[in-house]
């Protein structure tokens, strides 16, 4: 589980949001939605990230500079090994017999959303993407995701690139839909799980092991008030309806 790996890139994608890619064995044990923890150096705890696509030796992670240890992730380069805890959590679970496919993102929930639209364009199943950002220098995997053949649209809060507003006014206004898949802020995913019966969501939390013992990233379930979830053992994935 704990791997010594080789960093072979980190580069800046967007508005303080780069792509790392990094050696990985076994790629083919990795699904879509799950996540690693790296260990950074100076920094007690490990900083969970997800990964966004797998490749056949190595992985890729999309980041956002959010804090100290992110910081010190991004002065990362090529040649650096770094020790990283993983693949780790719940995954996406991919249904060969859905042929409409709807992908919902927000910010960096978007990155573990693209191993998915692979997977389902590999299928060649019908792929539609909606992104929302901030503004369009936070923009990211736009490309990438039309480069696989997906429908993509994407929403600025600000404007300045497509659709303005939130990316679930953008999908109402177009009236989007197929089997679901979200990240992204708890407000948007909110919206997803008021919208949409069928699909997974995909939740962001701050976690200290990552690996279920600290129980610091526990939600509840939603029918059940007894009833716990810890975001990164049992999820980060959950089927809509599970979590309030």
């Amino acid at each position: 589980m704990i791997n010594n790996c080789k960093i072979i890139s980190n580069i800046l994608i967007a508005k303080d949001t780069f792509e790392m890619e990094i050696s990985f064995p076994n790629t083919k044990r990795i699904k879509p939605g799950q996540f690693i923890n790296i260990k950074v150096p100076g920094f007690s705890l490990r900083r969970p990230i997800s990964i966004s696509s797998v490749e056949e030796s190595s992985i890729k992670i999309i980041y956002k500079i959010l804090g100290k240890g992110t910081l010190e992730m991004s002065k990362f380069e090529a040649g650096m090994m770094i020790d990283i805890l993983g693949p780790l959590g719940n995954p996406f679970t991919i249904h060969e017999d859905e042929d409409e496919i709807l992908i919902i993102g927000g910010g960096v929930g978007v990155p573990p959303l693209y191993e998915v639209a692979k997977l389902y364009r590999d299928l060649n199943k019908k792929v539609t993407v909606a992104l929302g950002f901030n503004n369009s220098s936070s923009i990211f995997l736009e490309k990438a995701f039309e480069e696989l053949g997906c429908i993509v649209f994407v929403s600025t809060m600000d404007g300045s690139n497509g659709y303005k507003g939130h990316v679930m006014q953008l999908v109402e206004e177009y009236n989007l839909h197929g089997f679901v898949y979200a990240c992204g802020p708890e407000i948007m995913l909110k919206e997803v799980e008021g919208k949409f019966d069928n699909g997974y969501v995909s939740y962001e939390s701050r976690m200290a092991c990552g690996i279920g013992t600290c129980m610091g990233c526990v939600c509840k379930d939603k029918k059940d008030p007894q009833k716990y979830y810890r975001i990164c053992k049992e999820g980060p994935v959950f089927e809509i309806g599970v979590v309030e």
